[in-house]
């Protein structure tokens, strides 16, 4: 497809050691465990070692405008979330909708508004909890509902600047490239077109939702999920039968095997067995009702020995969470790692997509989206999630803040920044660390919790995503490239937008859509330069093609949110989201070169 001559012997060994960081990042978000700012951080260090930017290119990504931008806005979501503005939001806009098509609607359509105005990531974390607790009182699967929610954000996301990640890396792109800086509404018209029509294929093709059944119901309602419990040392039951002690057969269970301290496994479990100090006892049944045999018979956790029965936390209480995708006990069990033992917590059961997953809670290989119940203590939940984002999510958190004049302050400094930002009255960078001064100084967020707010792993990673762009264009990758393409596709302007945002919205699907702006923004620019044409349709058809990744769960932030509680599989995105992936993407092609002259 390309002159092999040029391909091989026309680029330096800058380019090629760029092309080879690049390749690689790809390859290790796609593939592996390693965390995506720990990839990014690591090939931006190759790049400096090997000098393809400078030490002043490198750190100028980290002052970079998407960098600041971001870094400003999680004050200002941070005064939303204490002042109760969001609290406020997600208590009033869902309604009691009278059918599945009403609710639908009820959901999708403020959550594209408000991912617009608050960026589609954090309007889905918000909304999860609400949307469990809602699928519930309507009797709906909260698959069905929790993937409207997720396209809905997506799609909203696109309509303005601060909707998504991936739009403020291009705008800082182009500012860098023409010195100007776009609206923060520039992409609305486009992206209000794409809402509509993907709120309607949503509302048509519904019946490729798939329904899935809810983990943390399971764990509630199943009489097949097995429970592991601790006798301690000094239990009056050590030395007694399982049968004379009433530890066999129990209400909403049974026994199912035991393990001994030295490892030996007894399974089936006769009734005459002798019961030891240090026996893990394995249960199958219900699993709020085998957790009454802690209260009535002093058993632990099984996450330590327990010597005492004293040592026993009565208070400690059941907390749901779901394994992340590039999560650390991925491919892990409980045993084989100090997980439990650092955060003061006890994994009680295991589901996945759904359903129970065979054998001792401790022992099982955890996987992306299983979810875990887990036994935590009454105080520091707050600092647990924080200690544990990167492995963990929780979602049965219930923060109710209080409401009262600094939610109505924290608000109008949200209207204000918009307003301002729009009408170009300041710079979008100044318009946003404006806004975030203001919430601190009037007391909208409390300063000493504002850091665990702000997603630094988010702000390497766009950093680091700037500095490719710039050693793509340095290196003479992106020019070569562009005239490739350009002696492969001819020089129809419409033809080499298709092709490239085509390559761009497929790259997107299996890594970040930030990844994928960084790589093809300078590619994109250079062919619109060498046509003759406007670079702006060929920016904006970057810009929409890489969010519109709907058929695979690593593509997007808001799928990966959603994977573990809506009990997903992989493939349950593809039903719907390769439909939703090929009509958005000719629309927004269409759409674009409609707004934006090419000439």
């Amino acid at each position: 497809m390309f002159d092999s001559g040029l391909l091989f012997l026309g680029l330096s060994i800058q380019a090629w050691i760029t092309i080879l960081t690049v390749v690689s990042i790809f390859i290790v978000m796609s593939r592996s465990r390693i965390p995506a700012e720990v990839a990014f951080l690591g090939a931006l260090t190759v790049l400096l070692v090997t000098g393809v930017v400078t030490e002043e290119e490198g750190m100028a990504g980290f002052g970079s405008e998407p960098v600041v931008v971001h870094a400003a806005f999680f004050v200002i979501i941070a005064g939303l979330m204490q002042t109760g503005v969001l609290y406020w939001l997600t208590k009033n806009v869902l309604g009691d909708p009278k059918d599945y098509k009403s609710a639908l609607l009820r959901l999708m359509l403020p959550t594209s508004i408000m991912a617009a105005l608050l960026n589609s990531v954090n309007v889905v974390a918000l909304f999860i909890d609400a949307v469990k607790i809602w699928s519930r009182k309507l009797n709906i699967a909260p698959s069905k509902l929790l993937l409207p929610l997720s396209y809905a954000a997506t799609l909203g996301g696109m309509c303005t600047l601060l909707g998504n990640s991936s739009n403020l890396v291009v705008a800082g792109l182009y500012l860098g490239k023409t010195g100007q800086s776009l609206n923060v509404f520039e992409p609305l018209l486009p992206g209000l077109v794409l809402t509509v029509a993907g709120v309607l294929m949503v509302m048509l093709l519904q019946r490729f939702i798939p329904s899935r059944e809810s983990a943390e119901q399971s764990f509630e309602t199943t009489s097949d999920y097995t429970v592991e419990l601790l006798v301690p040392t000094d239990n009056p039951a050590v030395g007694e039968t399982l049968e004379d002690a009433g530890l066999l057969n129990v209400k909403g269970g049974s026994l199912v095997e035991i393990v001994r301290f030295d490892r030996e496994i007894i399974m089936p479990v006769p009734k005459d067995e002798w019961i030891l100090g240090g026996d893990r006892l394995i249960y199958a049944g219900q699993i709020n009702e085998i957790l009454e045999l802690k209260r009535t018979h002093g058993l632990a956790a099984a996450d330590h020995h327990v010597w005492s029965i004293n040592d026993i936390d009565s208070k400690r209480r059941m907390r749901t969470a779901y394994v992340t995708f590039g999560s650390e006990l991925i491919g892990r069990s409980m045993t084989k790692c100090d997980f439990e033992q650092k955060n003061n917590v006890a994994l009680i059961a295991v589901a996945r997509q759904g359903r129970r997953v065979e054998g001792q809670p401790r022992e099982i290989n955890l996987q992306a989206g299983d979810t875990l119940l887990l036994e935590c203590p009454p105080k520091g939940e707050e600092q647990l999630e924080h200690d544990n984002r990167r492995s963990l999510t929780f979602f049965d958190s219930h923060f109710v803040p209080q409401l009262g004049p600094k939610t109505v302050t924290s608000a109008v400094i949200l209207v204000l920044m918009f307003f301002i930002s729009s009408f170009h009255m300041l710079p979008l960078m100044a318009t946003t660390m404006l806004a975030a001064g203001v919430m601190m100084m009037l007391g909208c967020c409390r300063i000493n919790n504002v850091a665990k707010y702000i997603e630094w792993e988010l702000l390497l990673i766009l950093g680091s995503t700037v500095v490719f762009s710039v050693a793509i264009t340095k290196t003479g990758i992106a020019d070569i490239i562009a005239h490739q393409v350009l002696q492969f596709c001819g020089s129809n302007p419409y033809i080499v937008m298709a092709v490239m945002c085509l390559l761009a919205s497929l790259v997107s699907e299996f890594v970040s859509d930030v990844g994928a702006s960084a790589v093809f923004f300078p590619i994109m620019y250079q062919q619109a330069i060498l046509l003759g044409c406007n670079p702006m349709p060929f920016v904006m058809a970057l810009m929409l093609s890489v969010t519109i990744s709907f058929a695979s769960p690593i593509g997007s932030s808001t799928h990966m949110l959603i994977y573990g509680p809506g009990s997903f599989r992989f493939t349950d995105f593809a039903r719907l989201g390769i439909w939703m992936h090929i009509v958005l993407l000719v629309i927004a092609l269409v759409i674009v070169n409609m707004i934006y002259p090419l000439y």
